[in-house]
């Protein structure tokens, strides 16, 4: 049973987090910018729960103390350490930027996932209650302003760019998962699944899946995060235009225009601003 004092001592002080990621630069010195480097490293090959200040400290040639008068404890560290990966480079910053909101989303999620990648611990660090820090806030800043420039409210702006940032860790979970469980046994999920005749023995009695196989479904498998991905575009991108349907004007008073149920969409509110329209073209109103 976890005692419930250690366990308060583990939690990050939201106030101190705070001013370590925001208002400390001006005391920062290399030794706090070492120690994240470090910690970030230990991770990056170990995983988060290898991370102590115990650790931290021989493996950069000091006393703990020492680290204790930089960073308070490992909450306060692991904040400091997906900030400092936040500030990493998008890939293919150098490239030509894509045009329209949803390859910039896109590019975002993309990026997004790759940091997962090179850093896997930071599922782990998913706490709800983790302070971000500025080039958190920054990365989340920039898709706010990619989707702001589609056309929806501002609650659906930030509705959708959490719905894409959801999927992307909800991604890079799954895969730290897996490459949990290859560092442990050694052995790969591909591999691990192949191994597994016991199992797929039993699910011919499956009709749906069986006939899936047969039709040759797992021979090609598609790209489950690309595939996600553009799914939910998909659904932001019908969003927006549900959006632009509702904002249609009349042409000529400017009143909401409802949209036919089939065929062009219609320009004009009534029938007699229809016929205003048609008299003003004919040059017979001005």
């Amino acid at each position: 049973m976890v005692d419930e004092h250690d366990e308060r001592a583990a939690m990050a002080d939201p106030e101190r987090s705070t001013e370590l990621l925001w208002e400390a630069k001006a005391r920062r010195g290399l030794s706090l910018d070492r120690i994240v480097g470090a910690a970030v490293e230990l991770a990056d090959a170990e995983g988060l729960a290898a991370v102590s200040m115990r650790r931290l400290a021989e493996r950069l040639g000091f006393t703990t103390m020492a680290l204790y008068r930089h960073v308070p404890g490992k909450a306060e560290l692991v904040a400091l350490m997906c900030d400092q990966v936040h500030s990493e480079p998008a890939a293919g910053a150098d490239a030509e930027q894509p045009h329209g909101w949803r390859g910039a989303l896109a590019a975002w999620a993309r990026d997004g996932l790759e940091l997962h990648r090179r850093h896997p611990w930071l599922v782990e660090s998913d706490d709800a209650r983790l302070v971000p820090g500025p080039h958190t806030v920054a990365r989340f800043d920039r898709a706010l302003e990619i989707v702001a420039g589609a056309g929806l409210s501002p609650a659906q702006v930030v509705a959708s760019v959490n719905l894409v940032g959801g999927f992307v860790n909800s991604t890079a979970r799954q895969a730290a998962a897996a490459e949990r469980a290859e560092r442990r046994t050694g052995v790969s999920d591909e591999e691990w699944w192949r191994d597994r005749d016991s199992l797929f023995a039993h699910l011919d009695r499956y009709p749906a899946l069986t006939r899936l196989y047969q039709e040759g479904a797992f021979e090609t498998p598609v790209d489950p995060f690309e595939f996600g991905l553009e799914r939910v575009l998909d659904g932001v991108e019908a969003l927006v235009r549900d959006e632009k349907r509702d904002e249609s004007r009349c042409a000529v008073c400017g009143a909401p225009v409802e949209d036919a149920p089939r065929g062009r969409p219609r320009g004009y509110c009534s029938r007699a601003c229809q016929q205003r329209a048609y008299r003003i073209r004919s040059g017979r109103q001005r």
